[in-house]
């Protein structure tokens, strides 16, 4: 049996990922990486509550078949620019470094739609240029998920993020053809299509939203 990786655990998708990793029988061990606990008692668990900022120096507990970072934040939960780089940018370049050092065959990140390392906007420009640096390790297999807006139950209250959700949802039946890649998407049709990347793969690295809910429902027939 496999053994999976994942950072951020205690977030939205991460969450219903480790759910869904311990209900799979392909894995006999998820370990996971996080500041705080994902309070789950399961045997197949090994978490280590670490300062993520340093992940580097957990390189001897950094061994998998598969990594999965769910890891992100957002500008009304982190205003300081410098805090949102070492979160959205630090975090996922370290663990692809621990990727490559360690000989892990497959990096599962989620990015988002938009991401561009040459944007005007600061977040869409840290995102692409994660991509950009985590695709320069040499790791057989990476895949990055690029989601339109996430809809889920969120512990924390985004009411600009709620106001978008109501809009997408009246307007969604009219997205269609190249406007269906703006359609909302779950956590959950996220985290399937990031097991079923890790284990059936891809001929892409980049993996549009609409593509993602495709891969989803192939995860779901298995």
């Amino acid at each position: 049996m496999k053994t999976a990786i994942i950072l951020g655990a205690t977030g939205l998708t991460g969450g219903i990922l480790l759910r869904k990793l311990l209900d799979d029988d392909r894995y006999g061990k998820i370990i996971l990486f996080s500041r705080s606990s994902a309070n789950l008692d399961h045997s197949k668990i090994e978490e280590h509550l670490v300062d993520l900022f340093h992940l580097k120096e957990h390189s001897d507990k950094f061994k998998a078949d598969e990594v999965y970072c769910c890891i992100g934040t957002t500008k009304s939960k982190t205003p300081d620019k410098d805090v949102y780089k070492k979160i959205d940018h630090g975090i996922p370049v370290a663990a692809a470094g621990l990727c490559e050092k360690n000989a892990i065959p497959c990096y599962v990140l989620i990015s988002a739609m938009g991401a561009d390392p040459k944007s005007k906007i600061f977040y869409s420009r840290i995102k692409g240029k994660t991509e950009k640096d985590v695709l320069e390790y040499d790791i057989k297999k990476t895949y990055i998920l690029k989601p339109s807006l996430i809809v889920g139950d969120r512990e924390e209250n985004r009411t600009g993020e709620k106001i978008a959700k109501f809009v997408m949802e009246f307007f969604k039946p009219l997205m269609i053809g190249s406007l269906k890649k703006y359609r909302p998407i779950t956590p959950e049709e996220i985290a399937s299509a990031m097991i079923f990347l890790a284990n059936d793969g891809h001929h892409q690295t980049r993996i549009e939203s609409e593509e993602i809910r495709e891969l989803a429902n192939s995860m779901e027939k298995e």
